[in-house]
């Protein structure tokens, strides 16, 4: 499941970021060739750029890309090292939780009030989908990056005290 999961992260950055280009592409040769500017150029990337920030900080998470300063954890022992893992990756889960319920609460809005993109006509809520599902998405990878430091850490044979 875990191997499904990344690559899908994977595909859908490498898909999400084509698109982007192309289109940011083709808009630059229009505006230069043509002098015609694709109206919908911006709508879609930026749209696709929230999608792609969220798996972005998925896989960021997953492979502990993220900062992070570690000075005071470097000194720790292993008693304060699982109590720091465990207030930060209870920290982050709750972030990803709150912008879980908020997103699906906005997407309900858009739904309702049957909001549209300014230049294509789109429903709204089909690019903002991209919010709740990529902090789902972090989500699981929060809580399995979690536990596996959690499980390296006590694995390593030292004294909690």
């Amino acid at each position: 499941m875990e191997r499904v999961i990344s690559r899908l992260e994977e595909w859908i950055v490498v898909i999400v970021l084509s698109i982007m280009s192309t289109i940011a592409f083709v808009n630059i040769l229009s505006r230069g060739f043509a002098k015609y500017s694709f109206s919908f150029a911006e709508e879609i990337t930026v749209n696709l750029f929230v999608a792609l920030t969220f798996v972005g900080t998925a896989i960021g998470v997953r492979q502990y890309a993220h900062l992070g300063f570690t000075l005071f954890y470097d000194i720790a022992n292993l008693f304060v090292k699982n109590i720091i893992t465990i207030v930060v990756g209870a920290l982050m889960s709750l972030l990803f939780v709150i912008l879980i319920y908020f997103g699906i609460q906005m997407l309900l809005f858009q739904v309702q009030m049957g909001q549209k993109t300014p230049s294509l006509g789109w429903p709204q809520w089909m690019f903002s989908m991209s919010m709740p599902i990529g902090a789902a998405l972090c989500l699981f990878r929060t809580v399995q990056a979690t536990i596996k430091e959690l499980r390296e850490q006590n694995g390593k044979g030292e004294q909690a005290v």
